[in-house]
């Protein structure tokens, strides 16, 4: 954050190619991965990974996305889906896009081994080191590359574990440590962006400083109000992925909600990648074939139009909601 006048802050927003001011993010997809990787399986099987190649897929790919007009990806890719942001700077050496890097941690279950037996609650006890990384990779950089986070990543699915809650309370220690704000991967069926919200707030985050990703996996009204009115913003973020929720009715939840005068608490995305590996080769097209950069701006926008949300709305959620968020 930086001061450039006496009575104007300007707020910037740290990306994988150096700070951005937080008004010139442009339009912003909320959340999109460049690359999710089981890393240990990569480095194991190499006859599955071509870096050259994938690097230069990725480009072509968010070229795509960039022609578009948007201008501004955040990437909740943290440990535990193969983050790697120096590979993320190479492609972006090569598109003309702000790539928004993450710290934070993807577990559905246990913390990693690397903490299980050292923090709060464990063996050895002691000071919550998870909490001291994201605020280190926040402030600093991550490892050596020079690249800082700028938001926070953790997730639950079905159910709070033990693992699960504490990679959620050391996100909120380091949320009130540097003011950075949260996205949580939550599971829509099982409601619990509800319990998320609750843990956090339980830590004293500011719930109007998070995410509550996947939350236009339900068409169910009443849940996303109780989000709603929590504070938080909803990612209505996995356009493309109609085997969870068919387009048309992502389409119409959105719409409704806008309809409410609720734009001001929504956020547009697919959750879409470069590269997932998580899939045999070809599996993803198959099963969702509309999962990918583009699908927002080629159909779901004109739909939302036609559903009735302006074009007011749609710079509410895609420009003016991600500009609060970072600021």
């Amino acid at each position: 954050m930086t001061t450039d006048s006496p009575d104007r802050t300007v707020h910037t927003v740290q990306t994988v190619r150096g700070p951005v001011p937080a008004d010139d993010l442009g339009t912003v997809l909320m959340h999109e991965h460049v690359f999710v990787l089981s890393e240990e399986f990569r480095q194991s099987l190499p006859e599955t990974w071509d870096e050259q190649e994938r690097i230069d897929d990725a480009v072509t790919r968010l070229k795509a996305l960039a022609a578009t007009g948007v201008t501004t990806i955040v990437d909740p890719t943290c440990i535990g889906l193969g983050r790697d942001v120096a590979r993320v700077a190479r492609v972006n050496e090569q598109v003309d896009l702000n790539i928004v890097a993450a710290t934070g941690i993807y577990t559905l279950a246990d913390v990693p081994d690397y903490f299980r037996y050292h923090g709060p609650g464990t063996l050895l006890g002691g000071a919550e080191g998870m909490t001291e990384l994201f605020v280190r990779e926040l402030t600093e950089g991550i490892a050596d590359t020079g690249i800082r986070a700028a938001f926070l990543k953790c997730a639950i699915e079905d159910r709070l574990t033990p693992g699960v809650e504490r990679v959620l309370r050391a996100v909120a220690q380091a949320h009130l440590a540097t003011g950075a704000p949260i996205t949580v991967h939550t599971g829509a069926a099982a409601r619990t962006g509800l319990v998320a919200q609750e843990v956090l707030r339980s830590e004293g985050a500011d719930l109007g400083k998070v995410v509550v990703g996947h939350s236009g996996d339900t068409a169910d009204l009443d849940y996303l109000h109780e989000l709603i009115d929590n504070g938080s913003y909803v990612g209505m973020d996995r356009f493309g992925l109609d085997i969870l929720l068919p387009g048309d009715q992502r389409v119409a939840t959105v719409a409704a909600l806008a309809a409410e005068g609720l734009a001001g608490r929504m956020v547009l995305s697919h959750d879409a990648s470069c590269h997932i590996d998580w899939f045999p080769p070809g599996v993803k097209e198959q099963i969702a074939p509309d999962w990918h950069y583009t699908h927002l701006h080629d159909q779901v926008l004109p739909a939302l139009r036609k559903a009735g949300v302006t074009e007011a709305q749609l710079t509410t959620m895609l420009v003016d909601n991600p500009r609060r968020y970072f600021s």
